[in-house]
């Protein structure tokens, strides 16, 4: 049979990506956004991929709402496999240029979307025993940068969370899994339409991947059952740079964090944001920074085949011991 896997935020960015992946791989589909127009957009391109999916308008921060949603993608499509926790909202604003109702929004989605979406999950895999759910994280869950820190703050939460929940499932002997996949700066549309508090057009920091780069780390992470997937050079080197430098960082952030996340081009008067409501239209899974992003990353091939690597670097270290007695 089909795997069943559900993803959240799955009509746009890496959502978008993630829905393509696993569609490609065989699994029927369940997409969880907001948003009409991307919904039924989301759900004919799998269609046209040959593919089956349901398309369910939901606010992961409504708890009952998720939970209505896991009820009917059982009945419709079968017991869940594999749940995605993908959706987040995000702001671009220093915090004391936040009100309270905005930062308490990108909370609600970015961290309780994610508990939601896990509860909804187990209720429904602790009784099959079996089941997997991906957290989707980011570097900035271990290291938060200026302008962004309510989701900066959402995403450390999610880190503490799958630090919780993972013990106790190990302490009920289930085979329940639960990871988390921390990614890099992403092309995504999130940088036209969140919302922003600063006088030029957002842009990402550092190193730009493709959302499809993301959405194969997914679903590797669905396959294999380690707690973290690392994606991405930078993601290492942000998490590194925290733990041995964290102080350091701080300087180099102030000095560089706010500008670096800011392009040359104004905001127009006229934009519109997906905070509250959705954005109409179709963005897809790509944003406005196809000309620099990366469509691979070595360090997730490493990621991937690091058990062979390690088997071919002691097949040579052992030739070369062998290689060295002879002499």
């Amino acid at each position: 049979m089909p795997e069943v896997v559900v993803v959240t935020g799955g009509t746009a960015g890496v959502g978008r990506a993630t829905v393509r992946e696993f569609v490609r791989a065989g699994a029927n589909v369940a997409i969880l956004a907001r948003g009409q127009d991307r919904i039924d957009a989301a759900v004919a391109e799998v269609e046209a991929m040959g593919g089956r999916a349901l398309g369910l308008s939901v606010d992961v921060s409504d708890n009952d709402a998720v939970e209505a949603a896991a009820e009917r993608i059982e009945r419709e499509l079968g017991p869940i496999d594999i749940w995605v926790n993908n959706a987040f909202a995000g702001i671009f604003s220093t915090f004391m240029d936040m009100s309270d109702e905005e930062y308490r929004r990108v909370t609600d989605v970015t961290y309780l979307g994610q508990v939601h979406g896990t509860r909804a999950a187990l209720r429904r895999m602790l009784p099959r025993n079996r089941g997997v759910i991906v957290l989707v994280g980011s570097a900035l869950a271990y290291r938060g940068i200026p302008l962004q820190s309510a989701y900066c703050g959402a995403k450390h939460a999610i880190q503490g969370f799958l630090d919780s929940i993972r013990p106790e499932l190990e302490y009920r002997r289930s085979k329940v899994h639960v990871t988390m996949v921390q990614l890099p700066a992403m092309n995504t549309p999130q940088f036209d339409w969140a919302r922003a508090h600063i006088r030029n057009k957002p842009r990402p920091v550092g190193r730009i991947y493709q959302p499809e780069v993301a959405a194969r780390a997914i679903r590797f992470a669905a396959q294999v059952r380690r707690k973290e997937v690392w994606v991405g050079y930078t993601t290492v080197e942000a998490i590194c740079a925290d733990e041995l430098a964290s102080s350091l960082v701080d300087d180099y952030l102030a000095a560089t964090g706010v500008e670096s996340q800011s392009s040359a081009e104004p905001i127009e008067a006229d934009r519109k944001d997906n905070l509250f409501e959705p954005v109409p239209g179709d963005f897809a899974a790509h944003g406005r920074f196809d000309e620099q992003a990366h469509e691979t990353s070595w360090q997730m091939w490493l990621n991937r085949n690091r058990a062979a690597i390690g088997v071919a670097a002691l097949t040579a270290g052992i030739g070369w011991l062998l290689a060295k007695r002879r002499d």
